[in-house]
């Protein structure tokens, strides 16, 4: 009876601690973040916010689940700006896929009323509501290898999925008498969403730029030219008149370093990490360089 008892509490302790430690590895890299936030805080002299977005698990079953820009992040992200005095710099740290134009707009509007400068660190990809985010900075910082994308709305649609607005107005555009009411009340949705977008952007850039070269701008960016998924990288950004650079502060890396993606699946990518010395050359002689 006693050695039963003893194995049921052993199997019970590894129980509690299964659950544990996962809550103790979570707390400890919450640490570390904040401290690299910390550090990177000092250093510039300005409020760090970080906006970024992996796939995660969903407590302890391992449900993986992806992540966007919500309303959640906008009252989050409005609230730090809140806390920040008028003359000290922000640094948002971007890496997400997008998400809801309402919480984006919100998000890009704040930092746009922000007195002091707003510099916008982009180490992988800012992409849709990312791109709107962006366009209220002073400074975009992108790694050279970074990419922004496309604001076009894209509009839900009776099946679920989506479809993007631009291409919604084309098909209507061709004549079809047997057509729903719902497809032209969707078209007239499309319509308005395209100009509402296009407007934010113009709102956005304008005082940074002539207003024929804004309204350009916006109109690239908005009117469905590119697929939504299209990767405008650094160049094509300064091109369009963007204030882009490529200054990164390696503390973004490795604080990036510290939002691991979900380790449910079998690495795709797997390298040595740090860096390498390069290898000495040695001439047929044997006799180093």
């Amino acid at each position: 009876m006693d050695g039963s008892i003893s194995v049921f509490s052993l199997i019970w302790i590894l129980i509690i601690v299964a659950l544990l430690v996962p809550v103790f590895q979570r707390r400890m890299l919450q640490g570390r973040r904040l401290q690299s936030i910390r550090n990177l805080e000092k250093r510039r002299g300005s409020r760090v916010i970080t906006m970024i977005h992996r796939e995660e698990i969903m407590n302890f079953l391992g449900i993986p689940f992806r992540r966007y820009i919500d309303i959640e992040d906008s009252e989050q992200v409005l609230r730090a700006i809140r806390l920040t005095p008028d003359e000290m710099p922000l640094d948002i740290i971007l890496h997400t896929p997008g998400g809801l134009v309402l919480a984006s707009e919100q998000i890009a509007c704040a930092i746009k009323r922000h007195p002091g400068k707003v510099t916008v660190f982009i180490p992988h990809y800012a992409m849709s509501g990312g791109t709107l985010v962006s366009l209220a900075a002073d400074e975009i910082v992108m790694d050279p290898d970074a990419v922004l994308g496309p604001v076009d709305p894209q509009m839900g649609t009776p099946s679920g999925g989506f479809y993007p607005a631009v291409s919604i107005l084309k098909a209507l555009e061709q004549p079809n008498p047997n057509r729903e009411d719902q497809t032209l009340i969707l078209g007239d949705v499309a319509r308005k969403a395209v100009q509402q977008v296009y407007s934010a952007v113009l709102c956005l850039i304008k005082d940074t730029m002539p207003e024929e070269e804004a309204r350009n701008v916006a109109q690239a960016l908005s009117d469905g030219r590119w697929t939504h998924d299209y990767p405008i990288n650094a160049d094509q950004a300064r091109e369009l008149g963007l204030p882009v650079t490529h200054d990164m502060p390696a503390e973004v890396y490795q604080l990036m370093d510290l939002y691991p993606q979900s380790g449910m699946r079998r690495p795709s990518v797997e390298y040595i990490p740090g860096p390498y010395v390069p290898p000495v050359r040695r001439p047929p002689n044997g006799r180093q360089e």
